[in-house]
């Protein structure tokens, strides 16, 4: 006769503990109802993609379905404060980009607190900002830039006051002392504007501007990750070009309101991780030039207490106010 090992029926009760400790809602999550993603920013948007991607996975693995409802708007805050406002239950999940963490330092109120009113869920894929030109403008790099901006006027072009594109090239413009004008525009017409000459310069995210780079409707001078792209390898970053302690990146994340049951917080963690490890949800962000590594709940939080601070400091330094 075969004698259950103490050991196994040790770990048995105190799995079937810990289930019973887990508050009700926990225990039968996600089964109650289908799983909201609100996202911050409208449908087309990098961030819309991105919710519709790992939704689309996640729901296949959960058994559940997950409903995206885009609540653009002032930069993201307005998704954000309907999140705040939901049912700390686990069925109602932000999906946002770093503007998270910018927008508390950039509005006067931006309607929540990035560390108290949320829960870290995972930190999703990101993408360098890049700097490029007209094809007519005669530069090839940016200390070329740099130099040409001294002697003549110049625009740019960035996906609006307050993203990473224009702290980035903010923060380019402060050290080296260089006056370019900005030009702020809706994220998905900013590389538009430089390929069709209303300006000489743009910043924007990697995603519109593959596309561009690659056809020759303009030219990449540098990257602001600390590496360089995948998806343009011949691009130098900043650092390269004689900056220090460049590594702006615009990132998108998943967060669920304070007081989630931890449990459900993991599971999400673990369900989404996986599901940007698919190798077509990789091939797929990697032809928008994104990138994602699997991440904790707690290594998640870490970072983005960095951020934070960082990005409070480049919307001081450039004196940039919302519209």
């Amino acid at each position: 006769m075969n004698k259950t090992p103490r050991r196994t029926v040790s770990s048995v009760l105190a799995l079937a503990l810990i289930a019973l400790a887990l508050p009700a809602a926990a225990q039968e999550w996600p089964k109650a109802k289908p799983i909201t993603f609100t996202v911050a920013f409208g449908a087309g948007s990098s961030t819309d993609i991105i919710a519709r991607t790992v939704g689309e996975k996640i729901s296949a693995a959960l058994g559940q379905s997950v409903v995206i409802d885009n609540k653009p708007g002032a930069g993201g805050t307005i998704g954000a404060q309907a999140v705040k406002r939901a049912p700390a239950d686990g069925y109602n999940i932000l999906v946002i980009s770093v503007s998270y963490a910018v927008n508390p330092s950039l509005y006067p109120n931006a309607g929540y607190d990035p560390l108290t009113d949320f829960m870290p869920v995972v930190l999703g894929p990101s993408t360098p900002n890049i700097i490029t030109v007209h094809p007519s403008v005669p530069v090839n790099n940016i200390k070329e830039l740099i130099a040409y901006a001294k002697k003549e006027k110049l625009s740019y072009a960035s996906s609006g006051i307050g993203t990473t594109t224009h702290l980035s090239m903010e923060r380019m413009k402060i050290a080296t002392g260089i006056d370019i004008v900005h030009v702020p525009y809706q994220p998905a017409q900013a590389i538009g504007a430089v390929v069709a000459g209303h300006t000489q310069v743009s910043s924007t995210s990697m995603p519109p501007a593959v596309a561009q780079v690659k056809g020759g409707k303009v030219r990449a001078l540098a990257v602001t990750s600390a590496q360089r792209s995948p998806a343009l390898p011949d691009v130098p970053t900043m650092n390269e070009s004689g900056f220090s302690d460049f590594d702006d990146l615009t990132w998108f994340a998943f967060f669920a309101p304070a007081g989630t049951p931890p449990a459900i917080v993991e599971r999400l963690n673990a369900e989404i991780n996986k599901a940007m490890e698919l190798p077509d949800v990789v091939a797929k962000f990697a032809d928008q030039g994104l990138t994602s590594r699997r991440n904790t709940v707690a290594e998640f939080s870490i970072y983005l207490r960095a951020e934070i601070p960082k990005w409070a400091k480049a919307v001081k330094d450039s004196g940039a106010k919302p519209n």
